[in-house]
C-alpha cells in the first residue's frame, strides 16, 4: 500500500519497480540477510536504555501467509524489550481468511503482543494508520504495510535517532522483495523527494551527505516513499498526525515531510534501518489513484505550499480557479500551521529541498487551441521526436504548455527536479516552416525561443517576426499541420492564467 511513486528518469509512475531503482553491486541474494549489509552499521553499538516501539500494519484484503511474514519478521528480528506491541489494523477487508483464522493465529501464537483493530467501512491508508497510532501505548510508533520484511538491526538505529531528537522522524532504508520470486534485491542509498505532481520518487542523496563518504550517516531527505517510517508518539500527535481530510491514499507522504520541515521537525532515511518491501501487481484500493492522488496534492498544495501552489495545478495541467475538483474544509489544517507557526514553503525549498526548479515567471499554462481548430490542442508529440503536432484535446501533461513572461512558450510535463529532464521549447530557427522542440539551454541563439503572446491573438517569433499557425494538410496527422509563416491573423487561447497582463 505505498503511496504512488515514481523512480529516476520517470516523471510519472506508480509504485516500486526492481529495474528502475538498481540494487548496490553484489547485493542481490535469495535470503534477505544474505545480502551486503553496511560494515559500519554492524560495528555500530547501541545504549541499554533506549524507548519501546509499537509497529503498526495496515491491510485491506492482503494475504493472510504475507501479512504473518511480516508478523514474524518483525518479532524475528527485533529484541523482545523493545517491541512493546504489534498492531494490525484491518482496513474493512473482505476476505473472511482474515477474520477468525488470523486472530486464531495470532492469539495462540503472539498472546497479549498482537492487538488487532478492524474498521467498520474502509477509510483509506491514511486514516487507518491514524487508527493504528491511536491503538499504539509505546512511546515510538513505526507504520508500515503489512507486506514487508524487517533485517536484524533494523530497530536500534531508528530507536536511537529518535531519543536523541524526538522531532525527527525515522525513514528505514527501503529495499525491494519480488512478489513472484522473494528474491531481495537491495537498494543504493537514496533520498525521497517527489515532483511538483506530488508524486514521490527516489532521488540522489544530499551532496553534503556524499562528501562524507559514509555509507551508514542518515540522509537528509524532503519527504518520504510512504511505505514506513518511525517517529515519537506524542510528537505525531502534536504535529498533526497524518491529514484525516486526504482520501484512500497518495499525497499524505509528501504533506507529512513538507509539514514536518517547515515546522521544526526533520525526516531523514536511515541505511542502517532496513526494511524490505514486497513489490505488487495489484493494489487493494480504488483503481482511480490518479484522482486521490491529484485530489491530495491540491489539498496539501493549498495548505503548505503559499504562492509555490501553482505548480502543482500546473504539473496536473487543471485551472487553480473551479479545478474540478473538491479537496475539502482546509481551514483545520490552515489553523495547525498557524498555530504551530511553521516557516514558509519559499524556505523549504532553499533549505531542504534545493533541486526543485521553480517556475514563478508563469503567466499562462495548459492547453493551447487555436481558431482553426476546434477540438485540437497544441502537444508535444513524440517525447524522442523535436516536433510539436497537433492533437485532440485531452488535457493530460504532454498538452501543457507554459508561456513564461520572458516570452518562452515550453511543451510538455513539467521537469520538477534537477534529476529530471525539463520541458521543451518552441523554437522558430527562421530555416524553414516547420517550428521545433528543443532543450531551451541547447538553443544555439536564445532569441529563437521567445515568442509575443496575446490571449486571443496571435503568437509571433520575436526573432523571426512569423506567427505560429496552423494550415491544412492531407499529409499530416488529422489533416493539420503547425507551421511558421506570415501572420494570417490567426489567434490562440491558452486556458489557465496565474498572472494577467498584456502577455
Amino acid at each position: 500500500m505505498a503511496a504512488p511513486c515514481s523512480f529516476p528518469g520517470q516523471e510519472m509512475g506508480n509504485f516500486f519497480s526492481s529495474d528502475a531503482f538498481p540494487p548496490s553491486p553484489g547485493c542481490y541474494s535469495n535470503h534477505f540477510l544474505e545480502g551486503c549489509p553496511l560494515l559500519l552499521c554492524k560495528q555500530m553499538t547501541y545504549t541499554d536504555d533506549l524507548p519501546q516501539i509499537s509497529v503498526v500494519f495496515i491491510f485491506v484484503n492482503e494475504a493472510l501467509s504475507v501479512i504473518l511474514r511480516s508478523v514474524h519478521s518483525v518479532v524475528n528480528h527485533t529484541p523482545s524489550h523493545l517491541l512493546k506491541e504489534i498492531i494490525l489494523v484491518d482496513d474493512n477487508s473482505d476476505n473472511v481468511e482474515l477474520k477468525f483464522n488470523l486472530d486464531q493465529y495470532v492469539n495462540k501464537r503472539y498472546p497479549g503482543l498482537v492487538k488487532i483493530v478492524r474498521n467498520n467501512k474502509r477509510e483509506g491508508l491514511i486514516r487507518a494508520r491514524i487508527q493504528g497510532w491511536k491503538a499504539a501505548t509505546s512511546p515510538v510508533v513505526g507504520f508500515f504495510d503489512a507486506h514487508v520484511e524487517f533485517n536484524i538491526g533494523w530497530v536500534e538505529p531508528a530507536l536511537t535517532r529518535v531519543k536523541e531528537d524526538r522531532k525527527r522522524i525515522i525513514l528505514p532504508a527501503i529495499d525491494n522483495i519480488k512478489y513472484n520470486t522473494f528474491e531481495v534485491q537491495q537498494y543504493a542509498n537514496a533520498a525521497h523527494g517527489y515532483n511538483w505532481g506530488l508524486w514521490c520518487m527516489y532521488i540522489i542523496p544530499p551532496q553534503d551527505w556524499l562528501d562524507k563518504g559514509d555509507e551508514s550517516a542518515p540522509i537528509r531527505t524532503p519527504a518520504m516513499i510512504g511505505c514506513s517510517f518511525v517517529v515519537d508518539r506524542e510528537y505525531f500527535g502534536e504535529i498533526g498526525l497524518l491529514d484525516p481530510g486526504m482520501e484512500v491514499y497518495g499525497g499524505e507522504n509528501i504533506e507529512l515531510g513538507m509539514r514536518v520541515w517547515q515546522c521544526g521537525g526533520s525526516m531523514e532515511v536511515l541505511p542502517c534501518s532496513r526494511v524490505a518491501h514486497i513489490e505488487r501487481t495489484k493494489k487493494p484500493y480504488n483503481n482511480d489513484i490518479d484522482y486521490y492522488a491529484k485530489r491530495n496534492a491540491l489539498r496539501a498544495a493549498e495548505v503548505w505550499m503559499d504562492d509555490f501552489k501553482s505548480h502543482v495545478y500546473m504539473a496536473w495541467n487543471i485551472p487553480m480557479a473551479n479545478p474540478g475538483v473538491d479537496f475539502g474544509d482546509v481551514s483545520e489544517r490552515i489553523a495547525l500551521r498557524q498555530r504551530l507557526q511553521c516557516r514558509s514553503f519559499k524556505w523549504y525549498l532553499e533549505n531542504v529541498y534545493p533541486e526543485m526548479r521553480v517556475y514563478n515567471n508563469t503567466v499562462t499554462y495548459g492547453e493551447v487551441r487555436n481558431s482553426k481548430a476546434s477540438g485540437y490542442c497544441l502537444d508535444q508529440g513524440a517525447e524522442e521526436d523535436d516536433k510539436a503536432i497537433l492533437y485532440p484535446c485531452h488535457g493530460m501533461s504532454s498538452q501543457l504548455v507554459r508561456y513564461s513572461s520572458d516570452g518562452v512558450l515550453q511543451l510538455g510535463p513539467l521537469g520538477s527536479t534537477a534529476f529530471l529532464p525539463d520541458s521543451k521549447c518552441l523554437v522558430d530557427d527562421g530555416k524553414g516552416r516547420t517550428p521545433t522542440l528543443k532543450k531551451c539551454e541547447d538553443v544555439l541563439r536564445p532569441a529563437q525561443r521567445f515568442w509575443d503572446f496575446t490571449q486571443n491573438g496571435p503568437i509571433i517569433s520575436r526573432d523571426t517576426g512569423r506567427c505560429l499557425e496552423v494550415e491544412m494538410s492531407k499529409d499530416a496527422n488529422f489533416g493539420l499541420r503547425l507551421v511558421v509563416q506570415r501572420c494570417s491573423g490567426q489567434k490562440w487561447m491558452i486556458r489557465n492564467w496565474i498572472k494577467h497582463g498584456r502577455h
